[in-house]
């Protein structure tokens, strides 16, 4: 990654930081409950959207059916909590595992296809899911699984409760952290570069000797993991899950996410998430309609600033520095 991009992705996680840090000491001080549930909201998001964009802006594949992964986490972490133990190691274990399973077989279909018909394979996946879900009376059919218990986090430390609104947003916080710092620093890995260079011209990697499929079917598997990860925190935050987070609004508004923050920087869909939860939270108080104007900021975003937010800051940056965009 060029020097001043990287500058700006550094500028901007400090920036995060910082605003969360600020942000926490003022919910603490106001004894908001609300608001710690929606950042926490807005961080589980912001994990899928973060999967999104390892696709979409490292690899160069758009996935409109994400929201399978999200939504196999969510269900399958929710009935762990509600028929074997509310655990949290288990829940996040088994959907670890088991998301790398169905990731990779997922990726024999997904990959066969490329462009067009690889957003479409993906997006009938997860069609297939919800529409199965929602028909199935043992995972609770239209209604989802309900009665989630509360969940004491066991560590060296002490009990977390995850009924405890900031500590919960502290847990979501460290585990959405992992997930972008393990991702970045595979970036940075020969994998990495071979994820950059399928992006920029996959027909041209087997002439110098490297095998694009497998690089693919890392990233893909990896993708599934980390949004089925973010989908497993979901049910300890809301008590309950449903059909819905499989449809396709989910997968739509997550690729939403990754275009307002900056496709193919990581950080920006963490920020486009923030960005596009308080909008929710602020114009739903001023309209139901809140949608429509959430819509027109988008249109607004990719006419003017086609890169996204943090986009336009490494564009600017590099500009600066006299790099090529």
């Amino acid at each position: 990654m060029a020097d001043a991009a990287g500058r700006v992705i550094r500028r901007t996680e400090y920036i995060l930081l910082a605003a969360t840090a600020i942000l926490f000491v003022v919910g603490l001080m106001a004894g908001d409950t609300f608001f710690f549930r929606l950042a926490t909201e807005s961080l589980i998001f912001g994990g899928l959207a973060l999967a999104v964009d390892l696709l979409l802006g490292i690899v160069g594949l758009l996935s409109l059916g994400q929201a399978l992964y999200f939504g196999f986490g969510a269900y399958v972490s929710a009935l762990l909590l509600k028929e074997v133990a509310p655990s949290f190691w288990l829940a996040t274990g088994a959907v670890l595992a088991a998301s790398a399973v169905v990731g990779y077989l997922s990726s024999f279909i997904a990959l066969r296809s490329k462009g067009v018909y690889f957003a479409l394979i993906t997006f009938g996946l997860a069609q297939v899911a919800a529409k199965t879900v929602y028909n199935t009376r043992e995972l609770g059919a239209s209604d989802g699984i309900i009665g989630i218990p509360i969940v004491v986090i066991g560590t060296p430390f002490g009990g977390l409760d995850t009924a405890n609104a900031p500590v919960f947003f502290l847990v979501t916080l460290g585990v959405i952290a992992l997930l972008y710092g393990l991702t970045k620093y595979l970036l940075a890995t020969p994998m990495g570069g071979i994820w950059h260079a399928v992006r920029a011209n996959e027909a041209r990697l087997p002439f110098i000797g490297f095998d694009t499929l497998g690089p693919k079917r890392a990233a893909f598997t990896l993708a599934a993991m980390i949004a089925a990860v973010s989908g497993a925190l979901y049910p300890m935050l809301r008590g309950f899950v449903s059909p819905e987070l499989l449809y396709f609004s989910t997968s739509g508004n997550a690729v939403v996410t990754v275009v307002l923050g900056g496709v193919g920087t990581l950080i920006g869909p963490l920020f486009g998430s923030a960005l596009l939860t308080g909008l929710r939270s602020v114009i739903g108080t001023w309209t139901e309609h809140h949608q429509i104007l959430i819509g027109l900021i988008f249109v607004a975003v990719v006419v003017l600033a086609p890169r996204g937010i943090v986009g336009i800051a490494i564009e600017r940056a590099k500009r600066r520095a006299g790099e090529q965009i």
